[in-house]
């Protein structure tokens, strides 16, 4: 593809993906046709001979792949938490792609490490994270694909630290704990199983059955039981925002007893981190400087598309010492210097994009303000929402909705609710998921798609009252 080429079908494609944006309020937000429909319409095999016009491809999506999706930008997608993306992250992301940077180290790219850096600590003056986790002092940032990477190396680091050590030569030479509540993500486990920590290597902390926050003195319990069982606490994941209800687990307790008995501690703030560019939700944060590392999901509510996690650390020299291997073909005079990041040395790949980049053309367009005003718009779509709940008499609330989510359910049964969320779903107009709390099944409606409306908020509650009505009672 010539550059005269790539302009053209460039053109085609940012125009296809603006008619995209313009309609997609007018299909179903998930499709309706069985599985295995996108794969018989496709070849069973590729192309002999190449040449194909772009029009072609994209007269394909239209007719194969738009129908098979789920639409997460639709304004009435409320399902899971969002997955934000916008027209400054896209033109980001089709610049990295087009540089075609390799990031693993200061050498291959001075110019991708140093922006992110630089990024990063623009990112923890807008949350106000605490001094040390910014790259002039001992700590720093970078950006991981997900929230679960961060977790997995937040892990192994609290490992090497735990063992004095001994993990990076020797592997688990004893029986290490990581702790977390019932309603940690699951990405904890399976950074806890990759680690070698095993699938009972995590120990679930109760909750408080009214917040759903996790318990300081069940954690404490757990902690003094396994020292007395001659196990080492490794690391404890305290969350702010839940994935069920968007529970705040009390850090300051949390920070506290891990300080108590040196443990570290990480701060997973996939969803929720994204609130605390709002001063007035800093709250949430209380306790952060008691944490060794740190993350959230710009990709998630801060209109940068997926991935982008952002994970700090407090002292970047145990995270380097944990993970770096260096062969000799990646020798290089500045590495040798001490004076540059190699962010290979901050995540489990060697290689990264230059994810920064759609970062900064995100903060760059829209400014604090633009996304203080993208947060709080989603609070107040969500509290508009939870207001209609509460005004009827079949429903409750059944969880604090601090940010953007709202839990709640009817006054049923769980396969009567089960039944309400299958038939609003089923309208292609809006799309919940749902979790259990306490137990009960519970539906769940995720404020963030950029288009999302008033409009969009109550009409999701005219299907959810309407679907109430035709449903039998138990």
């Amino acid at each position: 593809m010539s550059p005269d080429e790539f302009r053209r079908a460039g053109y085609a494609v940012i125009d296809w993906i603006a008619d995209y944006w313009a309609t997609v309020e007018q299909r179903r937000v998930t499709p309706a046709d069985p599985p295995g429909t996108v794969a018989s319409a496709l070849p069973t095999a590729p192309p002999t001979v190449g040449g194909e016009p772009v029009e072609a491809v994209l007269a394909d999506l239209d007719s194969i792949v738009v129908p098979g999706l789920t639409h997460w930008q639709h304004p009435g997608f409320f399902g899971y938490f969002p997955a934000n993306t916008s027209g400054p992250s896209i033109l980001g992301d089709l610049v990295s792609s087009g540089l075609g940077v390799q990031g693993m180290l200061w050498a291959t790219s001075p110019a991708c490490t140093e922006l992110e850096t630089v990024l990063m600590d623009w990112l923890a003056h807008l949350l106000d994270l605490p001094r040390r986790f910014h790259s002039t002092g001992s700590g720093g940032g970078a950006i991981q694909d997900s929230a679960s990477s961060a977790t997995l190396v937040a892990t192994l680091a609290a490992l090497h630290r735990a063992s004095r050590g001994r993990w990076r030569e020797n592997g688990i030479d004893r029986r290490y704990r990581a702790y977390t509540s019932t309603h940690g993500h699951s990405s904890i486990e399976k950074a806890a199983r990759i680690a070698g920590l095993g699938a009972d290597g995590v120990r679930p902390i109760d909750v408080d059955p009214d917040s759903q926050a996790l318990l300081p003195a069940a954690l404490r319990a757990a902690i003094e039981a396994d020292l007395a069982a001659g196990d080492i606490p490794a690391i404890v994941v305290a969350t702010i925002g839940t994935t069920s209800t968007t529970a705040i687990d009390p850090v300051p307790e949390i920070g506290a007893i891990c300080a108590e008995y040196g443990i570290w501690l990480h701060i997973d703030a996939a969803y929720a981190g994204s609130a605390a560019v709002c001063p007035e939700l800093r709250w949430s944060h209380a306790g952060l400087e008691y944490a060794d590392s740190y993350c959230f999901d710009p990709h998630k509510w801060l209109l940068t598309g997926f991935d982008c996690d952002a994970f700090w650390v407090a002292d970047r020299a145990e995270l380097v010492e944990a993970l770096t291997v260096l062969p000799e073909f990646l020798r290089n005079a500045a590495t040798e210097s001490g004076a540059v990041i190699d962010y290979r040395d901050w995540q489990v790949p060697l290689g990264r994009r230059f994810r920064a980049l759609k970062l900064w053309f995100v903060l760059r367009w829209y400014g604090v303000e633009g996304l203080r005003a993208h947060i709080r718009s989603g609070v107040a779509l969500a509290a508009r929402f939870a207001e209609q709940v509460r005004a009827d008499d079949r429903f409750d609330v059944v969880a604090a909705h601090p940010f953007s989510l709202v839990c709640f359910r009817l006054r049923a049964d769980d396969d009567t609710n089960a039944a309400l969320l299958a038939e609003v779903n089923g309208s292609g107009r809006v799309h919940l998921t749902h979790t259990r709390v306490s137990g009960r099944y519970t539906l769940r409606l995720a404020v963030g798609a950029p288009q999302t409306t008033e409009a969009h908020i109550d009409e999701a509650w005219r299907l959810l009252s309407a679907a109430a009505d035709n449903l039998p009672t138990p």
